[in-house]
Order: structure tokens, then sequence, then C-alpha cells
């Protein structure tokens, strides 16, 4: 699959997408309490994404039978949120969503603390962060995809943490995933060059332990090999003539 540079109207619904996203990664954010399910979670980002007269970009995509995958712990993604699976304090929650706004896709994840969290799990959700904009500052034209990828893989690394191998980030656009796929890793690859007009969802995803995952029986939810947590934090960018626009995060 061809990567696809983005016209400006198609910049400028890429924009609204990911500013109806940020809001409703903020509110969620807010609401996230012990004693809630996984499935209080994800029906509130649905109101919400619909009460903008979006899409959730996940729901019913490949067979994803909801709109926000709530991953808790040790889950690294696509948890399929559930009444019975309640949150508790000291939990970390990892919230992937995305939304549709007139045809075109915005994504982006958040991991949250909830209450008072061990001081692993607070550097994990931190690092993970960091990792992402550390990977940012070499998202411009005419670098290569993977000056990205290994700055991301360096930071985790110098901090103790593993990224992920078995899942990547990707392009995005009129199509939820969209070529490039963009690993956390790099070695010695180089990628293709980046050009202005690309739109890239990068999301780190970090566990505490090793980079090892497997899949549980439900054939979506992610978890890692080891028991150790994870966390996860991911925008859509566009790549510019100088730099780079991250669409999914509030002024």
């Amino acid at each position: 699959m061809a990567v696809t540079i983005k016209s400006e109207r198609e910049i400028e619904l890429m924009r609204e997408a990911g500013r109806i996203l940020a809001i409703t990664h903020e509110e969620l954010g807010k609401a996230i309490k012990p004693g809630m399910s996984t499935l209080d979670i994800d029906r509130l980002g649905e109101e919400i994404i619909r009460s903008y007269g979006c899409i959730p970009s996940f729901l019913n995509y490949q067979g994803y039978p909801a709109s926000i995958c709530v991953s808790v712990n040790d889950e690294v993604v696509h948890g399929i949120p559930t009444k019975d699976h309640i949150i508790d304090e000291g939990d970390i929650v990892s919230l992937d969503a995305g939304v549709i706004y007139k045809g075109y896709h915005s994504d982006a994840a958040r991991t949250h603390a909830v209450g008072e969290i061990s001081k692993e799990a607070s550097k994990l959700i931190e690092v993970t962060k960091e990792s992402f904009f550390e990977g940012l500052k070499y998202a411009k034209e005419g670098n290569h995809l993977f000056d990205i990828s290994r700055a991301i893989q360096k930071y985790v690394e110098a901090n103790g943490f593993s990224v992920v191998r078995d899942l990547v980030g990707h392009g995005i656009g009129s199509n939820l995933h969209e070529a490039p796929e963009i690993p956390n890793f790099a070695g010695r690859r180089k990628g293709m060059k980046l050009k202005a007009g690309m739109t890239l969802a990068i999301e780190p995803m970090v566990n505490a332990g090793h980079y090892d995952v497997c899949w549980l029986d439900d054939d979506w939810t992610v978890v890692t090999a080891d028991g150790s947590l994870s966390a996860h934090y991911e925008n859509t960018v566009l790549i510019t003539e100088d730099g780079y626009e991250i669409l999914s995060l509030t002024k």
C-alpha cells in the first residue's frame, strides 16, 4: 500500500477529528475512578464522540465490539470493555480511541493512573509519554521514518523498560490503518524518507518487563507475557516542511 500525501482539505478534516478526539480523552481522563467498569468508560467515550456528530473509528472495525480499547495493568492494547471488569485504586488504565469526522480518522491513546499508584507504574507512564516526544524530535521532512523509531527505543531502554515488538504504529487518513507501519524499534534500518503531508499514528507501547506479548482467547486483548505492567501513548501527527503538527492534542 502506497503512502498517501494529504491535501489541505484532508488535513483540515483530520485536524477537526483530532480536536474532538483530544476532548474525548480529556473527558475520559477526568471521569475514570475506582468502581467504574471498563464498559462504563466505553459507553461514556462513545457518547462524547457521537455528541460531536462523529463516529467511533474502532466500533465494529475488523469485528472489534467496542468504541474504546480499555486495557488495564498488564493489558497492552485492545482490551475489550465489559461490565464485570471493575477499575480499582492503584490500577493503570490505557485508553485507545479513534474518531471519524467526515470520512477522516484520528487515533490517540493515553494511560491514566487510578488514585495512588506504584513508583514503577508512575515512571512507566511518564517514560512512555516522554518517549513519544523524543521520537517527534526527528519528525521532519527529509528525515527517515525509523529515526523516530530509534529515538523511542533508545529513550525507553535507557530508562529500564522495553518497547513492544509485535505491535506498531501506522499511517492514518481516510482509512484507520494506512501505510507505513511505524515500529517503536529500528535496529540499523532507516525506513522511508518523511515527506510533508504524511499523517502518522505514532504510538509507543512500553512494558515494565520484557517486550514479549501474547493474545488472550478473545483474539483481541494483548497482554505482557511476563505479567508486567504496560503503558501506551499515541497521537496523530502531520509531517510538515519544517517539522510536525500534533493533530490530537488540544492547544
